[in-house]
């Protein structure tokens, strides 16, 4: 996978359907995989997932499964029948509901990568403190990654700043980067880097959202990205 839009996940994080729709047809050919989170899944639900299906691409539906481990397998095989790259489970929950995923999936006889998110990327050291006091983010990283490895999951969403830490406590899952924003993007996301730097740094996908979404050329914001991309795995060769 050297072509840089092999490795990139576009975020379509819009509010309306119909926004959606019709910036997926503007970037049709230029995009294999679309994230698709919480708000436009309640709005679409799964016709919109087999529309998008039918134009191309390959969906990666982050729902960050999180409940009783029951409740995830029956909602894991719902979900992975419906041909997906990719589903995201919150390794918060725990080991028996990670097993339960993974179960829901066998039993839809599916191909999807089921993701454990390990901690959002939101979080920074002392926002982490207050919801998990006494437990270092370093320490849960490691701890979630290494579960996902023990239970079958298939990969992990991680900060491109923690990195270093989940693919030696979680070694053979594919790594999925959300937080990567360009050089000078200004957002919200409290650990982030640039993709080139994500990519060098041994990530095997980046998710990118509003610096496509929000420029005056979004082809363009692809290409650019993709881009920089293929300038991070050059520099894993040196």
């Amino acid at each position: 996978m050297n072509n840089g839009l092999d490795r990139l996940i576009l975020a379509l994080d819009v509010e309306r359907v119909e926004e959606g729709r019709e910036l997926l047809a503007s970037l049709k050919g230029e995009l294999k995989y679309v994230k698709i989170g919480h708000q436009l899944y309640a709005r679409g639900g799964f016709p919109f997932l087999r529309e998008i299906g039918a134009m191309g691409f390959s969906i990666f539906l982050d729902l960050k499964l999180h409940d009783i481990p029951n409740t995830v397998f029956q909602a894991t095989e719902a979900l992975a029948s419906e041909n997906l790259w990719a589903l995201t489970l919150h390794c918060g929950g725990g080991r028996k509901m990670l097993e339960e995923a993974r179960r829901g999936k066998e039993k839809a006889g599916s191909r999807t990568n089921l993701l454990g998110v390990t901690v959002l990327t939101s979080f920074d050291d002392a926002s982490w403190a207050e919801v998990a006091p006494g437990c270092s983010l370093s320490d849960a990283l490691e701890k979630r990654a290494a579960l996902c490895r023990e239970t079958g999951i298939d990969g992990i969403v991680c900060s491109p700043l923690d990195l270093p830490v989940v693919r030696v406590a979680g070694p053979g899952l594919f790594t999925v980067v959300p937080g990567d924003r360009p050089a000078s993007a200004d957002d919200d996301q409290a650990r982030v880097a640039t993709p080139q730097k994500t990519i060098a740094n041994g990530s095997d996908y980046i998710v990118v959202g509003r610096p496509i979404l929000n420029a005056p050329d979004r082809i363009a914001a692809v290409r650019s990205i993709a881009a920089s991309i293929e300038e991070g795995l050059k520099c894993r060769s040196l």
